[in-house]
């Protein structure tokens, strides 16, 4: 299996658990020139940009702890691009989920507001 298709599975699995949690998903792998958000989803009344990562151990870290503060960089500025361009009024905020492989499972976890563009 390539990158491109654990990805894809990543985003299957974080999304399955957005819509269980109450997540409308208003779109996927949305790209911009070199910009990319995985997922964009709205719950309570809130727009969420969503970050997965998906790794095969945790030896090195948790899945989530792979979003560096220069890949936050990149996702508030393609959020902002995103929102202008949707022409979309309602607070943003930005969650990540990591999604960890391993022996055949997958275990997810998901960060709400993981970081503040604030910060940025």
């Amino acid at each position: 299996m390539n990158t491109r298709e654990e990805g894809k599975i990543g985003e299957e699995l974080a999304i399955a658990h957005l819509r269980k949690a109450g997540y409308e998903i208003v779109q996927n792998n949305w790209h911009l020139h070199h910009l990319e958000i995985d997922i964009v989803a709205r719950h309570q009344g809130e727009l969420v940009i969503i970050e997965v990562k998906l790794r095969h151990s945790d030896e090195f870290g948790d899945p989530e702890s792979f979003v560096t503060r220069s890949k936050q960089k990149l996702l508030v500025r393609a959020a902002n691009y995103y929102i202008e361009q949707q022409e979309i009024e309602a607070e943003c905020r930005f969650d990540v989920i990591g999604i960890l492989a391993k022996n055949g499972k997958y275990s997810v976890h998901h960060i709400v507001n993981a970081f503040s563009p604030i910060e940025h």
